[in-house]
């Protein structure tokens, strides 16, 4: 087996585990969706099609390699039918039967016709596939806008952007169109797809987050390939593209195996605010109650001003009165060090070896301290804090308060 049927292999092996993660990410966020079923019936079509491309250039089987053809040429109508579902109208009939009639006879000419005619099949193969990509295109760039919805919209334009991307890639996988190609990058370019559209469904500053993490899994995948090929004594430029190309189809699919799996396993264990809107407490005490039960609240205690004597409250009320949750990395929190209430404030979290102080109230003083370990010190706790807070100063103290965190 030659480098460049390997590389092509473990590409296309890459890009269908990869697709099939993604199509079990979408039908998870949304089981019973019409859009969602269209878009995972196409993920998984085009999933067959990398595996069965991946296994039969590998073992060298040529039946696979001719049954690979007929998923390959069904992709269009696929495209059309996720396109359909994206603008919520029916295409024109003739777009749709084109699409049926041709990718039957294309497929059943792959699957069963003479090898004499392999090249010509290739050949009108991409052209459809091409066309077919077109017209999506056209449809999605031409529609009504104001009839959809500003959320259909956006996720028309995600869909758009994620064609775009994989394009250029699905012409490498044509040897007809790219013979001097040392290596198909079509399923590379599937997972850079998957991996945009995912990205771009989450919130502004999520998508940020995760841009620049995929930006480094490529950059960092980019360098491993380049340092595997420099391992290698007569290495050259196709072949330092053959490392490079798998190694970023690789970390790629190792991080959307990643990312489903954290999410599977954040949905078994529910967070704080999920803690609490499942929680029947009805009072403060109650829900600070269930809240000792999360780990970043283990060691979480209620200080009311009489226990707070030794720190003077009158000295703090000014200090708190804006305060909502302190930071000890954050201090003197915007005052003069030698403040005595930033000092009074600083020796008790040194005392409880605390990280976070939330301020239910300033007069009387009333707060909560506790530790966040380092590892759980994350933007999202931050915020949850914040909103804990917010949702116990709205909670009614109860009739008589003995109850202590």
């Amino acid at each position: 087996m030659t480098p460049g049927i390997t590389a092509d292999s473990i590409v296309n092996l890459c890009g269908a585990i990869g697709l099939a993660v993604a199509a079990a990410m979408l039908y998870r966020r949304d089981p019973r969706g019409p859009l969602t079923a269209r878009l995972v019936v196409m993920l998984g079509l085009v999933a067959t099609l990398f595996l069965l491309r991946g296994v039969a250039w590998w073992t060298g089987d040529t039946t696979l390699d001719r049954i690979s053809l007929v998923p390959a040429s069904l992709v269009p109508l696929a495209a059309l039918v996720v396109t359909e579902g994206l603008l919520r109208r029916h295409a024109q009939r003739r777009l749709k039967a084109a699409a049926l009639v041709g990718g039957v006879v294309l497929a059943i000419a792959g699957a069963f016709g003479p090898v004499a005619f392999e090249n010509l099949h290739t050949v009108v193969l991409s052209a459809f596939q091409l066309a077919g990509f077109a017209v999506c295109a056209l449809l999605l760039i031409g529609r009504d806008r104001a009839g959809l919805l500003a959320w259909e919209n956006r996720a028309i334009d995600r869909i758009a952007f994620g064609a775009i991307i994989v394009i250029p890639f699905i012409i490498t996988d044509f040897r007809v169109l790219a013979p001097d190609m040392p290596v198909r990058l079509g399923a590379l370019g599937a997972l850079l797809a998957v991996t945009a559209i995912l990205i771009a469904g989450a919130s502004a500053e999520t998508q940020r987050r995760g841009l620049w993490l995929t930006l480094l899994r490529l950059a960092g995948s980019a360098l491993l390939g380049a340092a595997v090929a420099a391992l290698s004594p007569d290495v050259d430029a196709a072949q330092l593209m053959r490392y490079c190309a798998v190694a970023m189809a690789g970390v790629l699919t190792i991080g959307l195996m990643t990312d489903g799996l954290r999410a599977v396993l954040d949905a078994r264990e529910p967070g704080v605010l999920d803690s609490i809107g499942a929680s029947n407490a009805t009072t403060r005490d109650a829900l600070i109650s269930e809240l000792a039960r999360q780990p970043i609240f283990e060691s979480a205690r209620r200080y009311r001003e009489p226990e707070l004597a030794a720190y003077d409250p009158p000295l703090l009320r000014d200090f708190l009165a804006a305060r909502r949750v302190l930071r000890r990395a954050d201090a003197p929190w915007g005052w003069a060090a030698t403040d005595p209430a930033v000092e009074r404030m600083v020796a008790l979290m040194a005392a409880r070896h605390a990280t976070h102080v939330i301020v239910l109230s300033h007069q009387p003083v009333d707060l909560i301290v506790l530790a966040v370990s380092v590892i759980a010190a994350d933007p999202a706790t931050e915020t949850a804090l914040a909103l804990v807070r917010r949702l116990l100063v709205q909670a009614p103290e109860a009739p008589k308060d003995h109850a202590h965190m």
